[in-house]
């Protein structure tokens, strides 16, 4: 072994002994091939299965007759405040990004089997306002587009979509409430970026599909767009 690969490895030995790395759901210290989440609790997940059946399921029909949906997928069920929502609470609020690349990467070598990015052109984030990625110092979404990118190779279009607006949280709002309060909160800003391609959509977590739908019919002012849609989680509005 290389000296410079051997000093690496026993650096990393040693930062795993002073600082181990936790589980982000269990707390349990990881092994050296595990990352933010244990393999336990990986195969403990609420998968919704729905990259089998990308074109028809409860996530993508939640969509359908609002923009030209073509796949939508979710990784898990997700419940608030539940043992598996806690590496997507850690995500968007504990500052850690590497989750959210974690998750992508993960996600893209499962989902990439299914044919799930087929002829997607583009990727892009929903965007936060300037305010709220400044409180949380990153946008959870972009984190877990760029950790698709590296393992897909399709580009992520940040900067393609803004958000101009920003009103209370969706959380505890009804579906009518929800589409009222994202509406007109996004603005196109590079239509030559998505003009004639088929986007993936990404979120952490849909519940109506307010914000998504949002996002979709203001890119769709470039032309000629056709969409799909990969969040984390999908919680099922009650």
């Amino acid at each position: 072994m290389p000296m410079s690969l051997q000093r690496n490895s026993l650096i990393s030995s040693i930062k795993e002994v002073l600082f181990p790395r936790a589980c982000v759901v269990c707390g349990r210290r990881l092994q050296a091939d595990e990352d933010c989440l244990c393999i336990q609790c990986q195969m403990d997940m609420p998968r919704t299965g729905y990259e089998l059946s990308p074109y028809d399921n409860e996530l993508a029909r939640l969509f359908w007759g609002r923009f030209p949906i073509e796949r939508a997928a979710s990784l898990i069920y997700y419940q608030p405040h539940s043992e598996a929502s806690r590496f997507i609470y850690s995500l968007k609020y504990g500052r850690r990004p590497d989750i959210g690349r974690m998750m992508g990467r993960w996600i893209a070598q499962e989902f990439r089997e299914e044919g799930f990015f087929e002829d997607v052109d583009v990727i892009i984030p929903v965007p936060l306002t300037k305010r709220r990625k400044h409180q949380r110092g990153y946008n959870q979404s972009t984190e877990i587009a760029r950790g698709l990118s590296e393992e897909t190779g399709i580009i992520v279009a940040e900067n393609a979509l803004q958000r101009v607006r920003f009103d209370e949280s969706q959380t505890q709002k009804k579906a009518v409430e929800r589409l009222e309060n994202v509406e007109n909160a996004f603005s196109l800003s590079d239509a030559v970026a998505v003009r004639g391609k088929h986007i993936l959509l990404v979120d952490d977590v849909v519940t109506t599909g307010a914000t998504l739908t949002a996002c979709a019919k203001e890119l769709m002012k470039a032309g000629d767009c056709r969409f799909s849609i990969l969040v984390l989680g999908y919680s099922k509005p009650q």
